[in-house]
């Protein structure tokens, strides 16, 4: 199973939810991410972030949607408010899609300390949730079953 973790930059939360993804994912699943307006570069705080919680970072990269257009993902979850609204490419035609949106941390200001929390905040939601979703059993699911888990999931 690939899950497919998309944000408009591809620059903090899809990159976290990538990497925390395939740190506690079982062997057969795994994660990517993409964004639909790619910024090029990964945001350096996210990456820190990611290391300072023992998640690796190596192969992480900004990119677009295209990227997927000869693997399409078994599940496209958006993570960010605005691609929320945007169409997924037509080559996703029969992925599963779901939307947990998360604030940007990367958008919040001041003090260091504040910034800090705000990241480290977004991490423990993206692992509360990507929890729940390596928890389910998702061989017994039906399609529309785990539609249904996927989308209770983006509310927690």
């Amino acid at each position: 199973m690939k899950v497919l973790f998309m944000c408009t930059h591809n620059s903090c939360r899809s990159i976290l939810s990538e990497a925390l993804f395939n740190h506690l994912a079982p062997a057969g699943i795994m994660a990517v991410s993409s964004g639909s307006f790619p910024s090029g570069q990964v945001n350096a705080r996210a990456l820190r972030t990611l290391a300072a919680a023992g998640i690796a970072t190596d192969g992480l990269y900004s990119k677009a949607s295209d990227a997927f257009e000869g693997a399409p993902p078994d599940i496209v979850i958006t993570v960010c408010d605005r691609a929320a609204g945007e169409a997924c490419p037509v080559y996703f035609g029969p992925s599963l899609k779901a939307h947990w949106g998360l604030a940007d941390p990367s958008a919040v200001s001041g003090t260091e300390q504040q910034i800090e929390q705000a990241f480290q905040q977004t991490l423990t939601k993206i692992r509360e949730r990507v929890g729940a979703l390596l928890a389910l059993p998702l061989d017994a699911l039906n399609r529309d079953e785990l539609g249904a888990e996927l989308a209770r999931i983006g509310t927690l």
